[in-house]
């Protein structure tokens, strides 16, 4: 009988170490990430006439939010959507409008929030969808979710539509993978315009496909170095990128690697000091030629440095004498910095699993005290105005 693997590891001692739903959900995104772009392509007019009111009003803001990863889902693609849209778009995380809505709801300003949710039962997700109800005059909601039964798909609102992800992509893990990845296909899709996307999906599939195969041997490497500290760097749209990756490589180790993220320019303002002997660093080069000179930069100056332990250059167009310090995305050196997120993210995922099991950690439930949990707990909701 053959013996079935995940990310290289026998499929049997990772449901033995509790590793296996979050092996699987990392492999399976190239699947998922085909099924996300065929029922968004089949609901694109639906979801065209639903948004366009507000995506197509130079007056209007489209604000893309959630908390944790599904807040970063928003930060790695709203530069890009506010250049395509005539509305105003920015990411704004659910954390930040629970605790000061005056700061981000104009009551006169249309808006049309897009929420994120892996099970739509965040407690400040469904606190931002009321207070956006109840303080905007003129508000539509985008709802795209994981779970079919998460509350936020089933909020009273007046104008609203649920985007529902494939049922797989409601990871089972602790920390978000598949349901990242998918999420922020589908928005980019549903709002970009029709078959926007049709001619990328093969190969943003098919290189986060490979990539996820191709990088393991240097991702167990760097595991097993064991590193104390971990720097993500990225420039425009991959910014949002090393953010999510920092959180997941801190969540399926249960914090015991301390990590922090920036542009690879930002880095030099003081965030350089985070950098001593026992740090990896790892940074996500763009394929904009503008943008690539600024990340090759940073990453020379910190090999002349001499300070880091390890320098990884992650990229769709490898240097040759970057050699063992980089790892390369086949088939991408085209690819604009968008289509790069989907194998990007799959190399940050894959690595944060292959350090938490190195580390004893189990990646399904880093945290078995629940000091931290899978849907968050303990927050306490206030009225606006007491």
């Amino acid at each position: 009988m053959t013996s079935i693997d995940h990310l290289g590891v026998a499929e049997a001692e990772l449901t033995a170490t509790g590793a296996i739903w979050t092996a699987r959900e990392i492999e399976q995104q190239p699947q998922m990430l085909r099924q996300t772009h065929a029922l968004v392509a089949g609901l694109h007019a639906k979801i065209r006439a639903f948004a366009a009111p507000l995506a197509d009003n130079p007056a209007a803001r489209v604000i893309l939010t959630g908390a944790g990863s599904s807040a970063y889902i928003g930060q790695c693609v709203a530069p890009l959507l506010d250049r395509q849209l005539a509305a105003r778009v920015d990411a704004v995380p659910t954390t930040d409008i629970v605790c000061a809505p005056q700061l981000y709801l104009q009551p006169e300003q249309p808006l049309l929030l897009v929420s994120f949710g892996r099970s739509g039962n965040s407690p400040e997700s469904l606190a931002a969808v009321e207070l956006a109800e109840s303080l905007v005059r003129e508000v539509r909601h985008l709802v795209v979710i994981c779970n079919a039964g998460g509350a936020l798909g089933k909020a009273p609102v007046a104008e609203a539509m649920t985007l529902l992800m494939p049922a797989a992509t409601h990871d089972v893990g602790f920390a978000m993978t598949s349901s990242f990845s998918c999420m922020m296909y589908a928005v980019v899709a549903a709002l970009l315009p029709a078959g926007a996307m049709d001619g990328r999906i093969e190969a943003i599939a098919g290189a986060t496909g490979r990539v996820i195969g191709e990088s393991l041997p240097v991702l167990r490497e760097l595991a097993l170095g064991r590193y104390d500290r971990v720097v993500y760097l990225g420039s425009g749209l991959l910014q949002g990128l090393a953010r999510e990756a920092s959180l997941k490589l801190g969540e399926l180790t249960n914090g015991a690697v301390a990590t922090c993220f920036d542009s690879p320019l930002g880095f030099r303002h003081g965030p350089k000091t985070f950098v001593n002997g026992q740090t990896l660093v790892m940074v996500f080069v763009s394929n904009d030629a503008l943008t690539r000179r600024y990340d090759l930069d940073l990453v020379d100056e910190l090999r002349r440095d001499g300070c880091a332990a390890r320098i990884i250059e992650v990229s769709a167009q490898p240097r040759a004498a970057s050699g063992a310090d980089s790892i390369a995305v086949p088939a991408m050196a085209d690819a604009a910095d968008l289509d790069l997120l989907w194998p990007y993210v799959a190399i940050a995922q894959t690595h944060a699993f292959l350090r938490a099991r190195a580390m004893g950690v189990a990646p399904d439930n880093p945290n078995p005290a629940g000091v931290v949990n899978r849907v968050v707990q303990g927050v306490r909701l206030y009225a606006q105005n007491p």
